[in-house]
């Protein structure tokens, strides 16, 4: 479902501008089934995966059930069950929109990162595709780059990039009558 959305150009981006290495620690936040953990895992990075829906997480175990190298954990965006300064990555991808407190999110993710490593962040810019909010349950349409920005200054996060990845997002209405073409962002900052 996931590659009628986006492409795997948007994972390609994201853990590019991480400069994220084998054999180091990064969180997948809003893991879902696995998109970002799958192409940590294939660099040789350990995963732990946070999502709150144990039926995502039971899919992403299935998925990369040879891969050895990923903890699966339950929990929320904004009360990570992960500790203070523990991982070199924050990751989260299309999270963020379905997210009540997006700045708070972000202040989680810093938290966990440690001195020097990144938070990592794709997801959707602003846009006005109202019924997103019923079909996808998704909290907010989209941000502002300048939001975002604010977001990561505020939590303690320097070197801040917020860039369009000239990716875009796609998804069609239930009904068939809107048809969502929203742009991605990835935005990066380092603690």
């Amino acid at each position: 479902m996931r590659a009628s959305f986006f492409s795997e150009s948007v994972r390609e981006l994201a853990i590019s501008a991480s400069g994220a290495k084998a054999g180091e620690l990064a969180a997948d936040i809003g893991a879902g089934s696995g998109f970002i953990t799958e192409g940590l895992v294939t660099r040789g990075l350990s995963v732990i995966a946070v999502d709150q829906s144990e039926a995502m997480l039971r899919e992403l175990k299935r998925k990369l059930a040879s891969a050895g190298t990923v903890d699966c954990r339950i929990g929320d965006a904004l009360a990570l069950p992960i500790s203070n300064d523990s991982v070199d990555y924050a990751f989260s991808n299309m999270c963020l929109h379905h997210v009540d407190n997006p700045s708070r999110g972000v202040k989680e993710m810093a938290r966990v990162v440690k001195l020097g490593g990144k938070v990592v962040i794709t997801d959707l810019v602003e846009h006005d595709f109202e019924f997103l909010k019923d079909e996808c349950h998704d909290h907010w349409l989209g941000f502002k780059k300048e939001s975002v920005r604010r977001w990561f200054k505020a939590a303690g996060l320097t070197g801040v990039s917020v860039r369009s990845t000239r990716e875009r997002c796609l998804s069609s209405s239930s009904c068939g009558h809107c048809r969502a073409n929203v742009g991605i962002f990835l935005a990066v900052g380092e603690k």
